[in-house]
């Protein structure tokens, strides 16, 4: 029996030769011949509908080198395919397709290299970059970019594949290297650690502790300014450390208190003796020695025990009333003389009303915090003894720098 693309011969199906092939048996008879050949044309109605499906993804598909490879083994199985039709057309079809593919894969190649030389110079741009945790995050994502980008021609791939892995390494290799020479220099840290704290358990170890004192000094100033060292490494030797130096120094205290004790009616002398001088010069003219004056009795006062005599409170608190009035004078003085460039060449009664002016307006404003932090005391009441003693200092400061300009505008 015969077909246009085929024949049976002896019970067997044959496909006639196309495109340099011999004639090839593609099947036998089965059950009669007619709905044999029907079997085979619809075996190549099939393979037809592939090649036409094949044509659609590639029209649809905005990746369309991705189908090379499926069309040339589609092309390659209707070399082989067991059915009757005219397969040149087909295989002509797909040749057509395969030359359009190969122009969009080679377009592509050649913009994936421009992109890759572009990464590439990115790569050399950062690869000697010392902040290593941006940096590496910059390389991790240029990476990432890279193997997004499509393969390039075949002739320069290994090229460019070197130079970027070679930019890449760089930067990772310097990084290694910086961290391997941390954990090195950590080591060598750690044993500076280490030496300052045997400096203290010998310190702590003094029987002079004036002279234990002064080595934990210098040796916490050194504690600072050591290298790094991992957390967990250093913070049991610190705890040793600071421990040590908080012993040395209670010791220190100790002995500085008893050495510093002074009998309580010689302490109510220099009390009433200090807050005398401060007084004195609070009622003088302002002057550079005066405000020098001041600042000794200040010094001295604090080589004073912190908690006076009872017989010594009255004068401690003249002390500190007038050692305010003279400082507030000095600011003053600085004050109104930034506030009127001839303040000089005024009269004494003219600087006094220029002054007096000057010192209600601070007056107001003072009494207006002052009644503010009071108000706000009303508001705010707590259980916290803390919290109320620190608002009471806070209102009693205050009130004490308005009692002081006061008492400074009523000796003007």
């Amino acid at each position: 029996m015969e077909h246009p693309y085929g024949y049976i011969k002896d019970g067997k199906v044959y496909l006639k030769g196309f495109l340099n092939q011999e004639d090839r048996i593609i099947g036998e008879v089965k059950e009669d011949e007619a709905s044999t050949i029907k079997y085979f044309e619809d075996r190549f109605e099939l393979v037809k509908e592939k090649v036409a499906n094949l044509k659609k993804d590639i029209e649809e598909n905005q990746n369309k080198g991705s189908f090379l490879m499926k069309l040339i083994h589609l092309r390659d199985a209707l070399m082989q395919y067991d059915a009757l039709g005219n397969f040149v057309p087909l295989i002509e079809e797909l040749n057509q397709l395969e030359v359009y593919l190969e122009e969009i894969i080679q377009s592509n190649r050649a913009r994936n290299l421009e992109i890759k030389k572009g990464l590439i110079l990115e790569a050399e741009a950062m690869k000697n970059n010392t902040d290593w945790k941006e940096t590496t995050e910059a390389f991790k994502n240029l990476k990432l970019r890279w193997i997004k980008t499509g393969p390039v021609a075949k002739e320069h791939e290994e090229e460019i594949e070197s130079e970027f892995n070679e930019a890449v390494e760089h930067f990772f290799a310097n990084r290694k290297d910086y961290f391997d020479g941390l954990a090195l220099q950590a080591e060598e840290n750690i044993k500076d650690y280490e030496a300052l704290l045997n400096q203290a358990r010998e310190a702590f170890e003094l029987r002079d502790v004036k002279q234990a004192f002064e080595i934990s000094k210098r040796i916490q100033k050194e504690w600072k300014a050591a290298g790094k060292v991992p957390a967990e490494k250093r913070q049991p030797l610190w705890d040793e450390f600071s421990k040590l130096n908080n012993r040395i120094f209670s010791k220190y205290k100790r002995v500085a208190q008893a050495e510093s004790y002074m009998p309580p009616r010689e302490v109510i002398q220099k009390v009433d003796t200090m807050a005398s001088a401060m007084k004195k010069l609070a009622k003088a003219p302002t002057s550079k020695e005066n405000l020098e004056a001041a600042k000794q009795l200040q010094a001295d006062w604090k080589k004073l025990p912190i908690k006076k005599p009872r017989d010594a409170q009255q004068s401690a608190k003249s002390f500190v009333f007038f050692a305010d009035v003279v400082f507030e004078k000095a600011f003053l003085e600085r004050l109104i003389r930034s506030k009127h460039d001839n303040f000089e060449g005024k009269d004494l009664a003219e600087q006094n009303r220029l002054k007096s002016h000057l010192l209600k307006d601070l007056i107001s404003r003072d009494q207006r915090e002052l009644d503010t932090i009071k108000g706000n005391s009303e508001n705010f009441r707590t259980s916290e003894d803390k919290f109320d003693v620190m608002l009471q200092r806070k209102i009693a400061s205050y009130k004490r720098k308005v009692d002081v300009k006061n008492y400074i505008l009523r000796d003007l």
